[in-house]
């Protein structure tokens, strides 16, 4: 009972979730703060299927605010 159209965008957000659980976050020395690579094929693919700038995610996933 789902359009076509609406299942197509409920797709890309789970396989969004699904890479985002699949990133390595590395902890600094610090235990305080943390850093993501850019090369990480997950976090790619999770802001193409969202469709929002990698260094931004990659920023507001290791800084609290």
């Amino acid at each position: 009972g789902v359009k076509e159209s609406h299942q197509m965008t409920i797709f890309r957000i789970i396989a969004a979730i699904l890479h985002l659980g699949n990133l390595e976050i590395q902890a600094e020395r610090d235990g305080e703060t943390c850093s993501l690579s850019s090369e990480d094929e997950h976090l790619n693919n999770f802001c193409v299927l969202l469709g929002i700038e990698l260094s931004q995610m990659q920023h507001w996933l290791c800084h609290r605010k």
